[in-house]
């Protein structure tokens, strides 16, 4: 599939939202987080600006974004319109949440519940999310188990890293200390589905081949007299986009690096020989989050680049 940059910032901004939103819902359920009016304001903002930017930009990839309104009724069968639906009911409790902590300094007892339906309500959201590719049974690299957890553990793996480095920012350095291990679980899980994913789509198991999708496989092998087009049209550009397997490769070192090792390794030696309320780790802390961010737009590129529609059999693949 065409990697269009709106979808992917809108996966990546969205799911780094509401993992941020989630972790600073559960935080002022548990009683840990302090409710400044101020840090609650610039916790929140990023929160609700990543989430907010990122379905402003996935309009911007739709053919009429003045119709978008329109797929929040087809709720009963795509799972474009029940995300849709989702993002808006969720903005309910997030945003009184948000009201409370930030206008009256308030994120404990009714808040908290408040909060934390909010922050299943989130999950539900990125859950949704990941169904409008999971769901795609012409697509087979999307259409298995490893898209949706990965979806998951990745939007609550950037929503830990965000929240350690805001946490950080603003001197808490206890419930710094508190957010490590969940941090650094977290960073594995993420890095191992991500492993299983790309294991998966390139087990070499085979879904349609150009014998299963004419129907002439009985005939023997199929193979291609003329090509149907003599340019590149829509279906090749969006649905067939290749890429070469070295730079894939190179590629998902890279996302693994960024993503995942160095935020790790970041946050570890950080811990562990610096003071969490020195400057200076409050900069690592920022570096960790930004490295983790970055890393995810170049997992969350291939895994567009690396989906073939099975339309392609019929303009030259031999097997998807």
């Amino acid at each position: 599939m065409h990697p269009a940059k709106s979808v992917i910032y809108f996966t990546v901004a969205t799911g780094a939202g509401y993992g941020l939103f989630f972790w600073l819902a559960l935080l002022a359920f548990l009683g840990v987080l302090p409710a400044d009016k101020f840090m609650g304001f610039v916790m929140l903002a990023i929160a609700f600006g990543l989430i907010v930017t990122g379905l402003i930009s996935y309009t911007g990839h739709l053919g009429r974004p003045e119709r978008a309104w329109r797929a929040l009724s087809q709720w009963r069968s795509s799972w474009l319109s029940r995300e849709g639906i989702m993002a808006i009911l969720t903005f309910i409790p997030m945003g009184i949440f948000g009201i409370y902590w930030v206008f009256l300094g308030q994120n404990t007892g009714f808040t908290a519940l408040v909060g934390l339906v909010g922050a299943g309500m989130a999950l539900v959201t990125v859950f949704t999310t990941s169904m409008i590719y999971a769901s795609l049974k012409a697509i087979p690299a999307w259409y298995n188990i490893w898209t949706k957890i990965g979806y998951l553990v990745l939007s609550l793996m950037s929503g830990a890293v965000l929240t350690l480095a805001l946490v950080s920012a603003f001197g808490l350095d206890e419930l710094a200390l508190f957010l490590l291990l969940p941090v650094a679980v977290l960073l594995l899980l993420g890095l191992v589905a991500k492993v299983f994913y790309w294991r998966h789509i390139h087990a070499g198991r085979v879904v349609s081949t150009a014998e299963s999708a004419t129907g002439l496989g009985r005939f023997g092998k199929v193979s291609q007299a003329a090509s149907p087009h003599s340019a590149d049209n829509y279906l090749l550009k969006e649905m067939g986009f290749k890429i070469a397997r070295k730079h894939a490769a190179k590629l998902r070192w890279i996302a693994i690096v960024f993503g995942f090792v160095l935020p790790f390794a970041i946050i570890g030696l950080t811990a562990n020989f610096i003071e969490i309320r020195d400057l200076a780790a409050q900069i690592f802390m920022g570096i960790a989050a930004a490295s983790c961010i970055l890393g995810l737009v170049f997992e969350r590129w291939l895994f567009f680049a690396e989906a073939k529609h099975v339309v392609t059999l019929y303009y030259g693949e031999t097997k998807v």
